[in-house]
């Protein structure tokens, strides 16, 4: 489901880039900045990239533990969803004389993402359907938290900014139980 969420904001900002910028090709990406072995990405340069820096668990109090419904044969129990907030990065991965080109296309991310703070299914129809709705928020973060998070990530900094992606709904089709269906009701009062 991650893999949903990265890919529905990297085509919506593509598309919204295609447009405002008239750019002929994807510029955004979802990907890392390093391979394993520590050399860089190389589909990743000259484009924005999108990758998960870190996954937390929302712990809203009001949700419901578990969620039930009816059926021919009984009531079937499974977990609750898990409601997950996505830190998701997104920098501008370009070298050199590109410099100016990295602060347009991520100054034109940042609009994109304050003016669309919000995807559900009404405003876009293409998203899974096992997600209730993405709401984004953009997080500040102090000198400290950024060298620590750029130093976890290749220690090279480049222009970036995260976004806190909330309310991603994680739901497992399992079966936890099942309550027998009530087949006749007894309408006589008891003494």
């Amino acid at each position: 489901m991650i893999d949903q969420v990265m890919d529905l904001l990297a085509r919506h900002l593509n598309g919204h880039l295609r447009r405002m910028l008239h750019v002929p090709e994807d510029m955004v990406v979802v990907s890392n900045l390093q391979e394993i072995g520590g050399t860089p990405v190389t589909s990743s340069a000259n484009k924005l990239v999108l990758f998960l820096s870190g996954i937390e668990r929302d712990t809203l109090a009001h949700r419901p533990r578990e969620a039930s419904w009816g059926g021919v044969d009984g009531i079937m129990q499974r977990a609750a969803p898990v409601y997950l907030n996505l830190l998701v990065m997104c920098a501008a991965n370009f070298s050199g004389t590109h410099y100016p080109e990295a602060l347009k296309f991520l100054s034109a991310a940042i609009a994109y993402f304050q003016g669309n703070p919000s995807f559900d299914h009404q405003n876009t129809p293409d998203m899974d359907a096992r997600l209730e709705g993405l709401a984004l928020n953009m997080e500040n973060l102090s000198s400290h938290e950024m060298h620590s998070l750029w130093s976890i990530h290749g220690g090279r900094y480049m222009p970036s900014v995260l976004f806190r992606v909330r309310m991603i709904t994680l739901q497992s089709g399992a079966v936890r139980g099942r309550d027998a269906a009530i087949s006749q009701v007894d309408t006589q009062a008891r003494p």
